[in-house]
């Protein structure tokens, strides 16, 4: 790309400069409806979010999470990821792109997205605040990077993830041999295809722990664990805390 020529560098940024409000561009993520936009300053605290991470914490305003931490949001285990990922931004000073995230869609359902984030620098070229995106990991960038079979497996478990799965069905559901696919799996997703359907049910887990009053043993038998022993195991290596300290914590409803 051509360098701007100097008179049109001054230009941009004597426009930019006499914009009151230039943060008002990042309104624009709001519609849309599938795409996560957050800034947080070094410290971890958010500095905005657009709505649909608004949903995604459960508040139903912006302001609700202003000024706080994933900590306020998610059980321990899932924040220390966010934030160790955020502290590789600011301590580094670089830009992280195309990481892998599983993201809970409207059902509590984890979903494959692709999340970029880049540092925020003062005058001084020091990091005070990092900016970050996550959207869907759509079919169209499957034939290119030619992972299309993996995404039928992630389309698998999400609409069988309360019946028995095995390895062996997701490896013919790929047309790959088991090895294949735990191989391809983890270096595209950076997690085992075990691995995922575990946090695919305690998604599922998750959210229903928040909307419903359902028995844990019967939110076990519906997400695919053998029984509510089953369930409170995984869900503790997964979140931190057990399902019932998961709904005294976060369910509206106790």
């Amino acid at each position: 790309m051509a360098k701007p020529t100097p008179d049109v560098t001054d230009w941009r940024n004597e426009v930019f400069g006499s914009i009151v409000n230039p943060l008002a561009c990042l309104e624009l993520f709001d519609y849309l409806p599938q795409v996560y936009m957050y800034v947080k300053a070094a410290d971890g605290r958010y500095l905005r979010a657009n709505r649909v991470v608004c949903r995604v914490v459960g508040v139903n305003d912006e302001s609700a999470i202003i000024g706080k931490t994933d900590f306020d949001f998610f059980p321990p285990a899932i924040a220390t990821q966010y934030v160790e990922e955020d502290r590789r931004v600011v301590a580094s000073g670089a830009t992280l792109t195309d990481q892998v995230w599983l993201v809970p869609d409207s059902r509590g359902v984890p979903q494959i997205y692709s999340c970029n984030k880049i540092p925020l620098l003062d005058q001084a070229g020091d990091v005070v605040a990092l900016a970050g995106v996550k959207r869907p990991y759509h079919d169209s960038e499957a034939p290119e990077s030619g992972h299309l079979r993996l995404l039928k497996v992630v389309q698998f478990v999400t609409q069988h993830y309360g019946d028995e799965i095995s390895v062996s069905d997701l490896a013919r559901e790929a047309n790959l041999s088991q090895s294949q696919l735990h191989r391809e799996f983890t270096r595209l997703f950076g997690i085992t295809p075990n691995h995922y359907i575990r946090e695919v049910r305690v998604g599922v887990a998750r959210h229903l722990l928040e909307t419903t009053q359902e028995a844990v043993g019967v939110i076990a038998a519906s997400t695919g664990f053998y029984d509510q022993s089953h369930l409170t195991r995984q869900f503790k290596s997964s979140t931190g805390i057990t399902p019932t300290e998961y709904r005294r914590m976060y369910s509206p409803l106790e």
